[in-house]
């Protein structure tokens, strides 16, 4: 019986240790993180922190949709340079021969290639770029991208464009469609007032984020809004640039471009933006100078987070290969101003 008695008692310290050992780890996690808050509490007090934003989106059970263009079959096309994406073209900024083509006549969804328009007549409209704005709740859009522009944070309009073209900032392009004049239903119909003075026939504009899908185009509209975009060196200027530093509150935000190839010193890019929602797919416009000739590339409907950026280095390299014959090379510095009017007639063929 005594023996019995000492088993079970073993047996009953061996059950409670474990739980001992969790509430010993428990408190210790609880010192650790009260330790932690006290040495942010003072670092906050002392000076001002950086926060480096980075576009990372919450974790979404269900997969993605297909995008327009994969359930339209425009995947299935073939092309020469194995290209992810469904929709390419590529022309001469110049001349507007085109270089390469692929679907040119589809059109899609753009996402936030949409700001490009927005950036467009906030320029147009003459609006101070040095006016401070506030930013509301009705600016924080439905989309789940993190945002440091909650309401009551006040910018600049400069600061907004600047960081609705180099970092896609969705909050800072609906401040800007907000204080437009008239408000975000006067931005929507002169940016679709403007795309018909351009000559873009088949875009439509729904609203100046580019997170609905009514926000649609074709790769020829697109090159004729990049070049008009190009005329305003503040619009090349923000949407090539590649870090913003931002104070908010005792916070310094600093914010990066959702293009990684303005940062590469290989590539002499003049204008870009670029684009994603699920019905869209992956997206770039871009002006850039290759082997001496300034070409404007439109790269729609991508699949893969990085697919894009290897279509445009895909693209550089087959006009690498193909360099033209005459005619001296010319830096972004002296570009002239290029026509926005209809394209010439293509020279490629349609792959």
């Amino acid at each position: 019986m005594h023996r019995l008695v000492v088993v079970l008692v073993a047996l009953a310290v061996t059950a409670l240790a474990p739980e001992a050992v969790l509430a010993q780890a428990s408190k210790s996690r609880v010192t650790s993180a009260s330790n932690a808050k006290a040495t942010a509490a003072r670092t906050a007090a002392g000076k001002a922190t950086k926060t480096t934003v980075t576009r990372s989106r919450a974790p979404v059970a269900a997969p993605a949709r297909p995008s327009e263009g994969q359930m339209a079959g425009l995947h299935r096309t073939d092309d020469p340079l194995e290209l992810k994406s469904s929709v390419a073209l590529v022309v001469n900024q110049d001349t507007n021969e085109v270089l390469f083509q692929k679907n040119p006549h589809a059109v899609l969804p753009i996402a936030s290639i949409t700001k490009l328009m927005t950036a467009l007549i906030t320029v147009d409209a003459g609006l101070a770029l040095d006016e401070t704005l506030e930013v509301e709740r009705s600016d924080r859009t439905i989309d789940r991208m993190r945002s440091w522009l909650n309401p009551g944070v006040r910018l600049t309009r400069g600061q907004a464009l600047h960081l609705a073209l180099m970092s896609s900032e969705n909050h800072a392009a609906h401040l800007l469609g907000r204080t437009y004049p008239g408000g975000i239903e006067a931005a929507v119909q002169a940016m679709k007032a403007k795309a018909q003075l351009l000559g873009m026939h088949d875009t439509n504009f729904a609203d100046p984020t580019g997170l609905s899908a009514e926000n649609r185009s074709s790769p020829r509209d697109l090159v004729k809004l990049v070049n008009a975009a190009y005329q305003y060196p503040v619009l090349r200027e923000y949407s090539t640039s590649s870090e913003l530093e931002l104070p908010i509150g005792k916070r310094v935000v600093r914010y990066g471009s959702t293009n990684g190839l303005t940062s590469n010193p290989e590539w002499e890019i003049g204008l870009q933006k670029t684009g994603y929602i699920s019905a869209a797919g992956r997206c770039l416009v871009m002006q850039a100078v290759i082997e001496g000739q300034r070409v404007v590339m439109v790269l729609l409907d991508s699949v893969g987070k990085y697919s894009r950026i290897g279509d445009a280095q895909r693209i550089r390299q087959w006009l690498e290969a193909n360099r033209p014959t005459s005619g001296a090379g010319l830096s972004s510095a002296d570009q002239p101003r290029v026509r926005t009017g209809d394209d010439a007639a293509a020279s490629a063929p349609a792959v």
